[in-house]
C-alpha cells in the first residue's frame, strides 16, 4: 500500500520564516512595560537571542533532517518565550482584577501584544511537536499525524508533494485563539488537544478581561 501524499520525505522547510517570527516575539516581549513583564526582561531577551542565534547557526537554511541538538534548542527558545508570556498574562490579569490600569490605550496595547505572542508561541509548539517536529516530518519518520489538515484528508485538495509548513500551524493557532476552538486543523492526539485547550482558555481569559475592562474605562 502506498504512503499518503503527506507522509513522504521532502526537502524540508526554510528556517528564516520561523526565525523572523521568533525575533518579533522577543522584541515585543522586551517592549512590554516592566509592570506587565518578567522583571529581568533584558537578561531574558539576551538569552532568547543567543538561543535563536545558536539554532540558526546550527541549521541556517533548510530543516531537512531530524537533529536532536536543533530540536532541543528550538524547544528551549519556545519554552523561554512561554514562561515570559505566562508571567505577562498573570500580571495583566492581576492589574485588570484590581483596577491598576486606568487608560484604555495602554490596556489594549499590552493586551494585544500578549495575545499576539500567545498565538505565535502556541503555533511554534504545534509546529515543533507535530509528527516529531519539522526535521522528522521532512524525513517522514512518524507514521501518524498529531494534527489533521484538510489537505491530508483528500489529495485532490493539495499538490502531490504538499506538507504542512509553519504558516499552516500559525493559521491554526490564530483561528484557535480567536474562535476558541479548532477551525482548520483538527487535533488527533492528547497532547495536541491539551495544548489547544490551554491556548483557548488563555485567549478567552485575556480577551474577555481586556474587553470588559476597556468598556468599563471608556464608559
Amino acid at each position: 500500500m502506498s504512503l499518503p501524499h503527506w507522509h513522504r520525505p521532502h526537502l524540508g522547510e526554510y528556517r528564516w520564516p520561523v526565525s523572523a517570527v521568533v525575533l518579533t516575539v522577543i522584541t515585543i516581549q522586551f517592549l512590554i512595560p516592566t509592570q506587565y513583564s518578567f522583571e529581568l526582561k533584558k537578561t531574558a531577551a539576551i538569552v532568547q537571542f543567543l538561543l535563536l542565534l545558536a539554532l540558526v547557526s546550527s541549521n541556517p537554511i533548510r530543516i531537512s533532517k531530524h537533529q536532536l541538538s536543533t530540536r532541543y534548542l528550538g524547544i528551549a527558545v519556545t519554552s523561554t518565550m512561554t514562561i515570559l508570556n505566562t508571567v505577562s498574562v498573570v500580571k495583566l490579569i492581576d492589574a485588570l482584577i484590581f483596577g491598576h490600569i486606568k487608560a484604555a490605550p495602554e490596556l489594549l496595547a499590552v493586551g494585544g501584544s500578549i495575545w499576539f505572542c500567545n498565538i505565535v508561541i502556541f503555533s511554534l509548539w504545534y509546529w515543533d511537536l507535530d509528527r516529531g517536529g519539522p526535521g522528522a516530518r521532512a524525513e517522514a519518520k512518524k507514521e501518524y499525524p498529531d494534527f489533521l489538515f484538510p489537505q491530508m484528508s483528500d489529495p485532490k485538495y493539495a499538490p502531490e508533494k504538499w506538507n504542512p509548513h509553519f504558516f499552516d500551524y500559525l493559521y491554526t493557532s490564530f483561528t484557535n485563539a480567536s474562535a476558541f476552538s479548532p477551525t482548520d486543523a483538527m487535533p488527533l492526539t492528547k497532547w495536541a488537544k491539551s495544548l489547544m485547550l490551554l491556548q483557548s482558555l488563555t485567549s478567552l481569559v485575556v480577551v474577555g478581561l481586556v474587553i470588559a475592562r476597556a468598556v468599563n474605562i471608556l464608559a
